[in-house]
């Protein structure tokens, strides 16, 4: 236990987000988006279930961030209706709270060293909706990092390039 405290404060944010995405994957949530009432601060849905967001949610709290709370005082402070229960589920939400806190990178994935662990990607799937991920530090076949994602069901891909990328972001 005191050795994988250690290990812990040594990692770099990139390293505990990517390592609380991973986490995440011993026990695959269920893809379910469906708004539920949750508590304030470090509100959750249960760890059985959830949608792409709440893998990225889950994430930055195991990197000791609490995304509930950042995305609602973001909405709160630009003066736009808030819910604490669903605001930070929300991909639009997410994007528009890295886009002000954190470092906007490149969509592009010509360079798949601009990628890092820990980033956060956004697309826009086929079928029109937002979709997101935590980029991982493990190549896929493609050469480019894998995703940790939730699209039915959580789990590491190599799908960076797969749909079209909106938004890629480091935070802090």
């Amino acid at each position: 236990m005191v050795v994988a405290l250690t290990a812990w404060l040594v990692m770099g944010t990139g390293e505990k987000i990517v390592a609380g995405a991973r986490a995440q994957l011993v026990n695959p949530a269920r893809y379910d988006s469906n708004y539920r009432a949750i508590g304030y601060p470090n509100g959750d849905v249960e760890s059985s279930r959830g949608a792409c967001s709440d893998v990225v949610i889950r994430a930055f709290r195991s990197a000791g961030y609490d995304l509930q709370v950042l995305v609602h005082e973001n909405r709160k402070s630009v003066g736009l209706p808030t819910d604490t229960n669903i605001d930070h589920r929300r991909v639009k939400n997410q994007a528009a709270f890295f886009l002000r806190h954190g470092s906007s990178l490149t969509t592009s994935t010509r360079d798949a060293s601009k990628w890092k662990p820990g980033d956060v990607v956004y697309w826009i799937l086929d079928s029109g909706q937002d979709h997101t991920g935590i980029v991982t530090g493990r190549r896929g076949s493609s050469g480019l990092p894998k995703v940790i994602h939730n699209i039915g069901l959580t789990m590491s891909e190599d799908v960076l390039d797969k749909w079209k990328i909106v938004g890629h972001y480091r935070f802090p």
